[in-house]
């Protein structure tokens, strides 16, 4: 071996020698078994972490995007007065920079009562061509069954799938709906009574709206509520929710009147936030299962280094600098860092790709059903990996492993050639 080659920063020698101590041998088998725990559980740990970390964005992406479906981004409330000039404000809200659609609506509490049974619903009054710009709920996917034609001009209503389920009702029937609002009498209040045909099941993928919600014309349902000539709200959707703040304040300039407006992030600050600290404490913790896997490394690493003692004194003598040793060890040690890097992602990849047929078959397996969507509100369980997110869960895979094989190479290239041969 000469010194130009042995100098060279990662000559092919040290690449051989690397290989050749990744080998396992039979008298090397205690150390190979570390090796293989150390990779295995490099790969278990990212693998878990791509897996949580995207079924958390997918489930914080699925929720954001049911919730702002049918929600408004903000909520324009009147203040003093009713909302009776509701048409007028509509139209100058919908001309902010940045609105998208601007819906006035008339909501309230009912009873809803069918065949099977009586539940507390939210009955909420629009117009058809408001409706027909919400894609969560006139999509072809989302209309289950009936139509939402004609919506204006009758008096039918539309609810949704899992409650025209629990009412054991369905197209062409009838559902009786209650309020406590009614006609004020010498005997007290009379609750307002009245029987509508459902035109349309709808499906929008999440269990609380689906079993919650009933939607009304706009004109029958002002009837209802004995509010002629003025609307509840209005809700507001915009173009990007993430920047509601700054349009907030034009939207208070183009309403022209004394009102209250409440965007989405006052409105779900408890619920987006507790998401946000489960998901930044999940990562904490997975983050462990890696860093355990990674002292695996250190321990097989030192065996390896000790066990090799001879060997390393001899390549000394032979003219292979500290740097050539430490450069080998860090190599062989790395490498089971980054093949188990490589494998977590790929594993976790067809994880994420497959996610919902894996639940099934989980399911089917243990005859419970995962993820119930009257616990999560989603009926399927979504996975989204972020580009950002799994980069920086691999660099840090990649770097956890590479730390712990500095010590132990170090140790390598400070070995002394004379004690690891004084008594050969």
């Amino acid at each position: 071996m000469s010194e130009a080659k042995a100098g060279r920063p990662f000559a092919p020698f040290e690449w051989k020698l690397a290989g050749r101590y990744l080998k396992s041998r039979r008298k090397e088998a205690f150390i190979s078994v570390i090796a293989g725990f150390s990779f295995v559980g490099i790969m278990l740990g990212v693998m878990t972490l791509i897996v949580v970390m995207a079924v958390m964005n997918g489930f914080r992406g699925q929720l954001m995007e049911k919730i702002l479906g049918i929600n408004g981004h903000a909520v324009v409330q009147p203040i003093d007065t009713p909302l009776t000039d509701y048409d007028s404000v509509t139209d100058r809200l919908s001309k902010v920079d940045g609105v998208k659609l601007a819906m006035p609506f008339v909501e309230g509490q009912v009873l809803a009562s069918g065949p099977a049974g009586a539940f507390g619903v939210l009955v909420r009054g629009v117009h058809a061509a408001d409706l027909q710009k919400m894609p969560l709920l006139t999509g072809p996917e989302h209309v289950t069954l009936g139509s939402f034609d004609n919506f204006d001009n009758g008096a039918g209503i539309a609810i949704g799938e899992r409650l025209a389920e629990s009412l054991g009702v369905t197209v062409g029937d009838k559902v009786t709906l209650i309020s406590p609002k009614g006609q004020a009498t010498a005997l007290g209040t009379t609750p307002r009574v009245k029987t509508y045909p459902i035109n349309a099941v709808f499906k929008i993928g999440m269990s609380e709206y689906d079993s919650t919600f009933v939607f009304l014309p706009m004109a029958e349902a002002q009837k209802y509520f004995m509010m002629d000539g003025k609307v509840s709200a209005i809700d507001v959707f915009v173009n990007d929710p993430d920047n509601i703040g700054p349009i907030k304040d034009k939207l208070t300039i183009a309403t022209e009147r004394p009102v209250l407006i409440t965007d989405w992030r006052q409105r779900n600050v408890t619920f987006f936030s507790a998401l946000e600290v489960e998901r930044n404490v999940m990562f904490m913790i997975l983050t462990l299962i890696v860093l355990v896997a990674a002292l695996n490394i250190v321990s097989g690493m030192t065996m390896l280094v000790k066990d090799k003692g001879h060997d390393i004194a001899i390549l000394r003598t032979m003219g292979a600098t500290r740097g050539a040793i430490l450069r080998v060890f860090l190599m062989t040690g790395s490498a089971i860092g980054v093949a188990g890097t490589i494998a977590g992602f790929l594993l976790g990849l067809v994880i994420c790709l497959n996610i919902e047929s894996i639940r099934q078959f989980i399911s089917w397996l243990t005859t419970t059903e995962l993820f119930s969507p009257e616990l999560y509100y989603l009926s399927k369980l979504p996975a989204e990996m972020q580009m950002g997110e799994t980069v920086s869960v691999l660099l840090m895979a990649l770097a956890l492993s590479f730390l712990a094989t500095v010590y132990p190479a170090w140790k390598a290239a400070r070995l002394d050639p004379v004690d690891a041969l004084r008594y050969e």
